[in-house]
């Protein structure tokens, strides 16, 4: 009887310990180029993952901040699990949502803010002018927001069904590069779809023009970046992921509280020396310009992409898209 009650408190003791799961001791956070990523900075300098964790009971975790030029890498890495949060835009989001049927998912929006299609062609004054003499540089062909977006113009501009008219011109570079390539008309490339502060720094150059705006072509302000995360991450490490939405949240108000500091905080961390504070406290002011955790338009983009068939299924709200952590607001 000795025995056989020992036998089964062993046996108990294993199913248990089976079923607990340690959380991950290590998180990676994926992030592109430009000032829009300004909370995920202050996340990283202030280290603010870690001082929530610790409230949260869970010390000595750690934080790795990975910068990428495009959304290919980041769904690649969210889908594998080699990423575990990612930075991204709207379509990438969506596009992930349908791919793996919901189990990656947006953690709240980041930054609303315009995206700038600029060139440097004297011919081209509309996005019916660009023709295959026309090199136009995006994060990601295809699949990125600014790809989405030339499809949704090409689609106003020459029918639903000619909406990857423009597709062959785009060329994929990150922000940097595509600005080098941009202001040395190397490689071909006489436009952008930009950010800032790229933007600013191409508008400047002699015969660079605006063609049109993200916001133009959505018919107002729209979420360009969101924090994504896998389902089976947010359960399978809940104080990590509450950490690092937390972790956010603040950011977001840190920023919003002195964008002086944060201006600053930047171009230490991006090296921008052609950019001075004032002038990243006037783009990051502007009335277009938000900090926020509220989802803008992003339900719209997957309509678009339901329609052209980029999506095979499409979410039924907005809410479809993100955890419930989110604000639970915005469209």
């Amino acid at each position: 009887m000795v025995l056989h009650k020992a036998l089964i408190a062993a046996v108990l003791a294993t199913i248990t310990a089976a079923g607990v799961r340690a959380e991950v001791s290590e998180i990676t956070i994926a992030q592109q180029y430009g000032v829009s990523f300004l909370p995920l900075i202050v996340m990283e300098k202030q280290g603010l993952v870690e001082k929530r964790a610790k409230q949260l009971g869970f010390s000595g975790i750690t934080v790795k901040w990975t910068k990428v030029a495009g959304p290919s890498v980041m769904n690649d890495g969210l889908i594998s699990g080699a990423i575990h949060f990612a930075a991204q835009g709207a379509p990438s989001l969506i596009t992930l949502w349908d791919k793996t049927h919901g189990q990656i998912k947006g953690v709240s929006a980041l930054t609303t803010y315009p995206l700038y299609l600029v060139t440097r062609n004297p011919e081209v004054k509309t996005i019916k002018d660009f023709t295959d003499k026309d090199k136009i540089a995006v994060p990601s062909v295809k699949i990125s927001t600014q790809a989405i977006m030339l499809q949704m113009a090409a689609a106003k501009a020459f029918g639903q069904e000619n909406f990857t008219k423009l597709d062959p011109l785009t060329v994929s570079l990150s922000h940097p590069d595509a600005t080098l390539a941009f202001i040395n008309n190397t490689a071909g490339v006489n436009a952008h779809f930009s950010t800032s502060p790229f933007y600013e720094q191409e508008i400047k150059l002699p015969g660079a023009h605006l063609i049109t705006t993200s916001y133009e072509i959505l018919g107002g302000p729209a979420t360009a970046l969101v924090l994504t995360t896998s389902t089976r991450f947010r359960e399978e490490n809940p104080k990590a992921y509450k950490a690092t939405f937390e972790a956010l949240s603040e950011a977001i108000d840190i920023v919003n509280r002195d964008k002086h500091a944060a201006a600053e905080l930047y171009r230490e961390v991006a090296h921008d020396t052609k950019t001075t504070a004032a002038e990243i406290v006037v783009m990051i002011s502007d009335r277009n310009y938000a900090f926020t955790l509220v989802p803008q338009k992003v339900f719209a983009t997957a309509q678009f992409m339901a329609k052209i068939g980029s999506i095979k299924n499409a979410p039924k709200a907005v809410g479809d898209l993100f955890f419930p952590e989110s604000s639970g607001k915005g469209d």
